[in-house]
């Protein structure tokens, strides 16, 4: 296959594939050399196997309009971004100096100020800077450094050299979707990624992880990710590397701070937090100290920082090194406090605060800033906080210099192109690369890869993906084959099973609701299927059962016109909602599931018309309803959060199934009714096998309200409701049971005192109250 018959780099620009001479870089001949060798159709394949693999996974980002935002597909660039692993390594050391600086500056801002006093920073670049937080001056981190994890954006000049075009210090995004990138690329390329010496990320991951257990400052204190919660952003990626390096995924209202010390609200009470991994901006951690409006952080946190009991990744406040003006600063600032000059230079850039005639330097930067290049003038009219984009020339930085002025703008950086495939061949776009680095003991280690940002055309302004920007793996490739990492280190110890992790209240109170809302649309489907299957039987002439069971349905909130209810749709919806707040918790099969089951009963919400229709339609939703049910009831570990799953399932199950009874086996109900309590209750054969003889109201109350062993009976779920309580922590209080137990077991042995004659409606409903009051008491308990 002709790949590179159109692949022409442009004029002026660095190409990643192709030196200037038009030959291909060797670090890309084995790659381009197995890709020419691929057919259409096979490319093609190839390229959609990856793309599945990000929908099965859920990944997307949010696109934002004027109409509102929605979830996009992930924008994968199926070719990666190749770099030589020679050409690596001094990435790596110019960014791990980089990295050490703007500790430095850190550590100086918030602490004795000298380079303001000394004049390398103007007071105002930093005073005037929301990002800098006075309540934070003086504090000194309990692990000794402001930094613990950042990212640099780079690019490369046109000149061929690296430059870093950005530092990313407040809460950097992107290193879950770099890994996601690879796995899906993996699966596109996994011969060539097998052959092509290509760096692991998972050992970065692992040393990143073991660093911050190792920053506890107490045995039981825990590790802990705050993000702002599932409408953000960047939701999909906290909750992924919450579960990937094991931390707890956590919300400002999981936390309370007692005595200046960090506690988790857990089902099992309060339990210490040690380190927590900010991925929200620093102005919103704490409302009591920072941004009072703010509803996402904890009061008290910075009181925690304050007395060391707290590791904050990063500190709060370090997002003033990410100020733009900064880059001025940093190269005279490297020399004054590492002794040595930047090894990745920024791009061109100058501060204009400090001229001492600003019409001066006005007239005489219009003067040179002239040529092609320039994307910019000067303005008319500045101040100390303009940002000017000009070009760096000699002239330029030798009259800043003789005029006492420093001047801050930013060069139109053109940046470097690589092939990304395009309507069937390889052309080249502009790219930049987001590179990420974790401080561990042994220091700054950094990513071997990153997060390519790559442009929809060959305009530079179109990489980000909300102008239609895609994203691209990124392959350090080694002169020998790499050592294959896991993230299982190495045995240092004789094996220890771990004690189980504790359960955040707020996600033993999701996955009680989603159990709930999940047995709640499916109890809805049996009835809206048993209602059109009658209704198509009935024709123009409903029978009276029909018409009772619209009443019961219609006393359910539950539109019997509409072939999909609108009911329906909300309960599963809300059981959507329920699971995307424990993504961290959650399987990828299982979050498929739930995902594709709320979209089906949209899309058929638009096609499907009452009757048989519906009934049909209702059988489709139960199918994929059961499928969700078993991936989460048999693959879910049996751990405490489990439990709730389960209580939430088996209280929902059994208070609705005693209403149900309490109508339909009662002696004014319509004929059939007994039938139609077996068919919703879905024990039709079950109730054949067992009684053989007409359906009475005995055998239904025997079988649907009293029978241990049918999954769809009254007391089997009060059963499990009992054993699953039993089970929870503090279910047992000084030897005695607590409140919430004592009220179980009442349940539970007056029902087995009952026998199928006496259970009336009135009992029915009773027993339905209790079981309410129950899930009352549970709330009570663990979550409010």
């Amino acid at each position: 296959m002709t790949v590179l018959a159109d692949y022409q780099p442009i004029p002026g620009v660095a190409d990643e594939l192709m030196a200037r001479d038009g030959t291909i870089r060797p670090v890309w001949q084995d790659f381009i050399a197995a890709f020419r060798a691929m057919g259409p159709d096979e490319v093609a394949s190839r390229f959609v196997r990856g793309d599945q693999y990000l929908r099965d996974a859920g990944v997307f980002f949010r696109q934002y309009e004027q109409a509102g935002s929605s979830e996009r597909d992930w924008p994968l660039s199926h070719v990666p971004l190749l770099i030589d692993g020679q050409e690596w390594r001094s990435i790596e050391a110019g960014l791990i100096q980089r990295a050490e600086l703007l500790e430095r500056v850190a550590a100086d801002l918030y602490g004795p100020n000298t380079l303001v006093a000394q004049g390398h920073l103007p007071p105002a670049l930093i005073a005037n800077n929301p990002e800098w937080l006075r309540p934070l001056v003086g504090v000194a981190p309990a692990s000794g450094h402001f930094l613990h994890f950042i990212a640099f954006e780079i690019g490369r000049g046109p000149n061929g050299g690296w430059w870093v075009l950005g530092d990313r210090t407040q809460a950097p995004s992107g290193i879950a979707f770099a890994l996601e990138n690879r796995v899906a690329t993996r699966r596109v390329f996994a011969d060539l990624f097998a052959e092509a010496n290509v760096h692991r990320l998972a050992g970065f991951f692992r040393t990143f992880r073991d660093s911050l257990h190792g920053l506890r400052r107490e045995t039981e204190g825990s590790v802990g990710i705050l993000t702002p919660g599932a409408y953000s952003d960047t939701y999909y990626e906290h909750a992924y590397i919450a579960r990937y390096l094991g931390f707890m995924l956590l919300e400002g209202e999981d936390l309370t701070v007692e005595q200046g010390r960090v506690m988790v609200r857990t089902v099992a009470g309060l339990r210490p937090l040690s380190v927590l991994w900010r991925r929200i901006d620093s102005s919103w951690v704490d409302p009591l100290e920072l941004d009072e409006s703010s509803k996402l952080g904890t009061p008290g946190l910075v009181e925690s920082l304050r007395s060391g009991s707290l590791t904050m990744v990063n500190m709060p406040g370090s997002g003033v090194l990410e100020a733009r003006a900064m880059l001025a600063f940093l190269p005279r600032i490297c020399r004054a406090l590492l002794g040595t000059p930047l090894a990745l230079p920024n791009i061109a850039t100058w501060w204009c605060g400090q001229a001492r005639e600003r019409a001066h330097v006005r007239a005489n930067l219009s003067s040179m800033m002239i040529g092609p290049a320039l994307s910019t003038r000067l303005p008319f009219d500045f101040d100390e906080h303009t940002l000017l984009a000009a070009r760096s020339t000699p002239e330029i930085e030798a009259w800043i210099e003789a005029e006492g002025a420093t001047l801050v703008g930013q060069e139109a950086v053109t940046l470097s192109t690589t092939p990304a495939w395009v309507d069937g061949k390889l052309v080249p776009r502009p790219m930049s690369l987001r590179v990420f680095l974790a401080r561990t003991p042994d220091g700054w280690q950094v990513m071997p890869g990153g997060f390519a940002r790559i442009g929809r055309t060959e305009d530079a302004t179109a990489i980000a993906m909300q102008r239609g920007g895609s994203v691209a793996d990124v392959w350090v490739i080694g002169d020998a084959p790499v050592t294959v990492e896991s993230m299982v280190a190495p045995a240092a110890a004789p094996y220890a099973r771990p004690l189980p992790a504790v359960l955040p209240s707020r996600s033993a109170e999701n996955l009680f609701w989603l159990g709930r809302y999940s047995e709640r649309s499916e109890g809805t489907m049996r009835l809206v299927r048993a209602y059109h299957a009658r209704l198509a039987e009935d024709g123009a002439a409903p029978a009276p059962l029909v018409a009772w069971l619209e009443d019961y349905m219609d006393a359910l909130g539950i539109d019997v016109e509409t072939a999909v209810p609108q009911a329906l749709r909300q309960s599963l919806a809300s059981a959507t909602s329920c699971a995307s707040r424990i993504r961290d918790r959650f399987s990828v099969d299982g979050w498929s599931a739930i995902k594709d089951l709320a979209k089906s009963a949209d899309r058929l919400a638009e096609t499907v018309i009452p009757g048989d229709d519906a009934a049909h339609a209702m059988g489709v939703l139960l199918r994929k309803v059961s499928g969700f049910s078993g991936l989460v009831h048999e693959n879910m570990y049996r751990f405490v959060g489990w439990r709730f799953l389960t209580l939430g399932r088996s209280i929902e199950r059994a208070s609705a199934m005693a209403s149900l009874l309490a109508s339909l086996a009662d002696p004014a109900a319509p004929d059939g009714a007994l039938d139609l309590a077996i068919e919703v209750g879905d024990s039709v054969m079950t109730h054949r096998r067992r009684f053989a003889l007409e359906t009475r109201r005995h055998t239904v109350i025997d079988l649907l309200g009293l029978d241990a062993l049918n999954p769809r009976s009254v007391l089997y779920h009060v059963n499990e409701i009992r054993d699953q309580a039993s089970a929870l922590p503090d279910a047992m209080v000084d030897g005695a049971m607590s409140p919430l137990l004592r009220a179980i077991i009442k349940l539970h042995d007056a029902l087995g005192e009952q026998a199928p004659d006496g259970f009336d409606s009135t009992a029915l409903l009773k027993t339905r109250d209790d079981i309410w009051r129950i899930s009352d008491m549970l709330s009570a308990v663990y979550w409010h």
